[in-house]
């Protein structure tokens, strides 16, 4: 969700930029003229603009920046727009890797690098709040400060961001999907959260406090589980090596989805790397940096469980990938049966769920209901039927 934009043009960075693109942003039109975008100057744009540049990741703003941008005549959601016309091939973001944080290696159990981050998170952000006299002490406030601008540009605990996820659904939202799969998986992410908070966090007098000095409690590690989920991107070691790590990059991170994004992900975990985004088509002044999530594979079913939202463009390819594993046509992505066809059995009771009500039905529930997770519930499960429809043997 958009945040408000201060009027007053101010200067973002210092003088001694080695970008040359913090010195103050001017207005962004290009393409987007008719529904101007607005460029983030918040006092905590501006910190992690600081902060980024200190990484020596100062010269991305002068090729983009932070913006508002419009998703309809109401709603602006934040992204990366460009500042300049871009070439193909050309860099567009361009990250050191020892800017990124590094959760160690790629795994499917993401409640581990989730302990790791909400501890990282917790000793940051209140670390960056103390403050000393003593010079060296100084020098490493400053570098933890930096880095906690960064995570207080992450979506908040309980914010819409993370309430939109299937994690937080209440019972009555996941029953409303009409899609056992997706409610069978959440839950045992639940269970898996439960089972790690108990181990990892609730007797552990050594982990930090929450940010008003509370203990951390069941929610906020599964808060910090969706942020995995949602925002990390696993990337490639040494390639002698053949491992992967799964790493949250900041800037990068907040490009937004889009399946028939041109643009490339590059890059390798490794010291004195970079982490890149680089242009697939020319990019006018104006356009939104988007990237595709998933790697072009996954479906709505993955979206509204590890993102919170759901994918209705590209003639809602993300639909019809969840209604081909139904018919038997396509391997499930991740989660339950990862890698193999649907069984016959998922199948039928999947869609003997979904057959409990009728398109019509699911039109008229959606239009008199006012709580967002069971609107969500109610547009996942008439995506999916519209996306049977298309296949001649979906009622078969």
């Amino acid at each position: 969700m958009a945040k408000p934009v201060k009027k007053k043009k101010k200067k973002i960075g210092n003088n001694n930029s080695s970008g040359g693109g913090l010195k103050g942003f001017g207005s962004v039109g290009g393409s987007t003229k008719d529904k101007q975008v607005d460029i983030d100057r918040s006092n905590e744009a501006r910190l992690f603009y600081d902060y980024m540049e200190e990484g020596g990741a100062g010269d991305n703003f002068s090729r983009c920046v932070i913006g508002n941008l419009p998703l309809n005549n109401e709603i602006k959601i934040r992204g990366i727009v460009a500042l300049k016309p871009i070439k193909k091939g050309d860099t567009i973001i361009r990250i050191p890797y020892e800017q990124a944080v590094n959760f160690g290696q790629e795994g499917s159990d993401p409640t581990l690098p989730a302990v790791a981050f909400l501890k990282d998170y917790c000793e940051t952000l209140a670390s960056s709040s103390s403050s000393s006299t003593d010079e060296v002490d100084a020098i490493e406030n400053k570098k933890i400060s930096g880095k906690a601008s960064y995570y207080q540009m992450l979506p908040k605990f309980q914010g819409e961001d993370c309430m939109s996820s299937t994690g937080f659904f209440s019972d009555r939202a996941l029953t409303e999907l009409q899609y056992p799969l997706i409610v069978e998986e959440t839950e045992k992410r639940k269970e898996r959260i439960c089972s790690r908070f108990q181990s990892d966090i609730a007797n552990n007098e050594n982990f930090p406090k929450w940010l008003d000095g509370s203990p951390i409690i069941e929610d906020q590690l599964a808060w910090a589980v969706w942020l995995i989920t949602s925002r990390v991107l696993t990337v490639q070691g040494d390639a002698e090596e053949g491992k992967s790590y799964r790493l949250l990059i900041p800037f990068l991170d907040m490009c937004n989805h889009d399946r028939s994004s041109p643009h490339v992900l590059t890059g390798r975990a490794v010291p004195g790397g970079e982490l890149k985004v680089v242009a697939g088509a020319s990019i006018k002044e104006g356009d939104a940096i988007n990237i595709g999530y998933g790697g072009g594979v996954a479906g709505n079913d993955r979206f509204l469980q590890d993102y919170g939202f759901l994918d209705t463009s590209s003639n809602n390819a993300a639909y019809n990938m969840v209604a081909q594993q139904l018919l038997g046509k396509r391997r499930i992505v991740e989660g339950i049966g990862s890698g193999y066809l649907m069984s016959e059995s998922d199948r039928l009771r999947t869609i003997e769920q979904l057959n409990l009500t009728t398109l019509e039905d699911d039109m008229n529930l959606l239009e008199e209901e006012i709580d967002s997770s069971i609107i969500a519930a109610y547009n996942y499960r008439i995506g999916v039927k519209n996306a049977l429809s298309k296949f001649d043997d979906a009622r078969k």
